[in-house]
């Protein structure tokens, strides 16, 4: 297939904010959707509010029935609630999210897709385009089911309440943190939130050929500190024993190579146990003999990026400045050092960690705004996370089930002040070569996982707000 050039592959805005054909089927749907480019800026909240307000129209017109039995409401213009009054208000409603607003596309890469990222293609089996998995595939989703269900002539016991925010690549604070603290003002307990999250995987755990749904109980925090070394500025032909760049490389050369503790502990070790059960032969009884081979089976873990991730508080040097001529000393070095937070794990503790690491006085540690602690583990034996598994035996009937920890973040965590229980899955099927295009190039869904995961949206409904 020929590559398209970046201008073609971005499309004018003009032509992605036109209104779609009708739309006929739920693919159809989802490609209209994925045609409205709203792409959060960091530091621009309103950077696609023309976008978001294609999208906010084009659901307006798309799920007619949706709109004219639930009521809607925005939070700072563009954040979204649906509430769906259920028939006894004893019961705590449940709350379901996906947020709107998706990733840029990385500067040089826009002629690398096969499809353009803004297209909505339909092609080969798939739904092409930036946010067809994240997130507006769990978005539409939601809405299909909502539209299906009311088709159908039902009506809930238990209140059903969908959360969208606009900003949650950006930190969701003008988004979903503002929908939960009206939320809570309100006084509204869900009796358990879903949002986005880990997914059913397909060929990536080792040690079984069946797949496994990790529904996600808790995520990591995040926290990123500056590091700085300051000197004399001069001239290079006579610099000293160490310049401030060679001082600052030494400390992040410290960090990288003495990281915070692996430990198979806690969630990491739940997760394990529960995978072993899906598990033969060797790596069967590896994980369920921890007792035994866990320092074994740790450094076999924290050979691989994604495994490691689940062990420990990360460190990622990110950004790293100097200097601005070959021939001159700079005398100011700064790096940031991005670091992803294992429940347990504080951001006072890592703190106290790069100092320890370090161990030079003259590197300044500073914290940068906007970090937030790990979330709390929620149990998976409540009501929530029974629903979600039963919904997942019943739509994905070959799949085993584990709890799992998200290593990245999403708008779920500002709703841990409203329930204990908060839950991160998105019903489709992950493969190896999948990985890639999570933020990536090609982002795509397929026409079956797509039908899953309104499958998926509808059980779940049924089974804990209808039945």
């Amino acid at each position: 297939m020929p590559r398209r050039s970046p201008f073609q592959a971005l499309g004018l805005c003009a032509l992605v904010l036109s209104a779609p054909a009708a739309a006929t089927s739920p693919a159809e749907r989802l490609a209209g959707a994925i045609r409205f480019p709203t792409l959060s800026v960091e530091g621009r909240a309103d950077a696609s509010a023309e976008a978001l307000a294609g999208l906010h129209a084009y659901l307006d017109k798309t799920f007619p029935l949706v709109h004219q039995h639930l009521t809607r409401e925005t939070v700072n213009d563009y954040g979204l609630i649906y509430s769906w009054a259920g028939s006894d208000p004893s019961l705590r409603p449940i709350l379901l999210m996906a947020h709107q607003d998706v990733v840029p596309i990385a500067p040089g890469t826009e002629g690398q897709w096969h499809h353009a990222p803004f297209s909505g293609d339909i092609a080969d089996g798939f739904i092409w385009g930036r946010g067809t998995w994240d997130d507006k595939g769990n978005l539409l989703a939601l809405f299909e089911a909502l539209e299906g269900l009311i088709a159908d002539g039902v009506q809930p016991r238990r209140t059903i309440i969908i959360v969208s925010g606009h900003d949650e690549e950006a930190g969701g604070a003008h988004g979903a943190r503002q929908i939960a603290a009206l939320l809570a003002q309100r006084g509204i307990h869900p009796e358990f939130v879903l949002d986005e999250g880990m997914a059913i995987t397909d060929g990536i755990v080792a040690g079984t050929d069946r797949p496994v749904a990790f529904i996600g109980v808790a995520e990591k925090g995040m926290a990123t500190f500056s590091l700085t070394a300051d000197g004399a500025p001069g001239h290079s032909s006579m610099p000293p024993p160490q310049t401030v760049v060679g001082r600052l490389a030494a400390a992040v050369g410290r960090l990288e190579t003495h990281p915070m503790p692996a430990r198979i502990d806690g969630l990491a070790r739940r997760t394990f146990e529960k995978v072993a059960e899906s598990m033969s032969g060797l790596q069967h009884w590896a994980l369920v003999n921890l007792w035994l081979t866990e320092p074994l089976v740790r450094r076999k873990l924290e050979a691989q990026p994604a495994t490691n991730a689940l062990l420990r508080t990360t460190t990622a040097v990110t950004v790293i400045s100097g200097g601005n001529k070959a021939n001159v000393l700079p005398g100011h070095a700064e790096a940031l050092v991005n670091f992803r937070l294992k429940p347990g794990d504080s951001i006072d503790g890592v703190a106290s960690h790069i100092r320890e690491t370090v161990d030079d006085p003259g590197i300044k540690v500073a914290l940068l705004p906007g970090g937030e602690e790990a979330s709390p583990i929620s149990s998976a034996d409540t009501s929530g996370y029974r629903w979600i598994a039963q919904a997942i035996r019943e739509t994905t009937p070959d799949a085993d089930i584990a709890p799992g920890l998200v290593v990245g973040g999403t708008d779920s965590r500002y709703m841990a002040r409203l329930t204990d229980s908060v839950y991160r899955f998105t019903p489709i099927h992950v493969r190896p070569e999948d990985v890639a295009r999570f933020h990536g190039t090609d982002e795509r869904i397929s026409l079956a996982d797509y039908d899953g995961m309104i499958a998926f949206y509808k059980r779940l409904m049924t089974i804990s707000a209808i039945d």
